[in-house]
């Protein structure tokens, strides 16, 4: 089938065109919309990274911090700046403190074989926490410090602007929906949040960490797996 040529002088959205008709040509050349797209995601990465830079400036720049001030190092996430996935955990540890990164030793092997189960490979999300320091002998964040800690975090979720939001632990859930629930009773729940005018999809399920001391309760965290991977085919995202 010979190409149809479009005047260039004629007014239209080259991406439309190709949408509706992929046989014409603009300027004598097919329009590569895996190209087009893969730009974007290029721009909007390069975007991304500098707001994450001045979120991380701000965050070191918090005075009088018990966390801050007993930890080597800010964690601030990782993972693919695209994804439609974010997933929060509650606060860094000794690991992650040596490496800079999130989710690491045994607690990362563990989310592993978990996202594995709902065929999601840990590199294709994004990874964050709700406090970015490793507290002082690992204990809970005080409800002051979960409070101060959440308008960064919060930050963090405008500039990554996921599809879906996994809040792994009390101390995720607490900075999102604050104090008045228990993760007992809020796990495995969809439930919607307004961040910055936006809305965003949330669950609740237990940490990593949580499950290696007390793993009788991994048959919840599948529960909430299995309906995590629902929704990803309701929403119909590509991961």
């Amino acid at each position: 089938m010979s190409k149809k040529r479009i005047n260039q002088n004629t007014i239209y959205d080259e991406e439309f065109i190709n949408s509706i008709e992929p046989d014409f040509t603009f300027a004598n050349k097919p329009i590569n919309r895996f190209k087009i797209i893969q730009g974007q995601c290029e721009l909007n990465s390069i975007n991304k990274n500098k707001l994450l830079t001045e979120l991380k400036k701000q965050i070191n720049s918090i005075e009088d911090c018990n966390l801050k001030s007993h930890s080597e190092k800010l964690i601030l996430g990782d993972g693919n700046l695209n994804s439609p996935i974010m997933i929060i955990g509650e606060t860094p540890g000794v690991e992650e403190s040596k490496t800079g990164l999130t989710f690491q030793g045994d607690v990362g092997k563990l989310l592993n074989k978990m996202l594995s189960a709902i065929n999601i490979e840990k590199k294709n999300t994004y990874l964050s926490y709700a406090i970015n320091f490793q507290p002082p002998e690992d204990r809970k964040p005080t409800s002051q410090e979960i409070k101060r800690y959440s308008i960064f975090l919060k930050k963090h979720i405008s500039i990554i602007d996921p599809k879906i939001l996994i809040l792994m632990g009390s101390t995720a859930m607490e900075s999102i929906i604050g104090f008045n629930e228990k993760i007992s009773s809020e796990r495995g729940k969809w439930k919607e949040i307004i961040i910055n005018n936006k809305t965003y999809q949330i669950i609740i399920t237990f940490n990593p960490s949580y499950l290696i001391r007390f793993p009788e309760n991994k048959k919840y965290s599948w529960e909430d797996l299995k309906k995590i991977k629902q929704k990803i085919q309701d929403l119909n995202l590509k991961i």
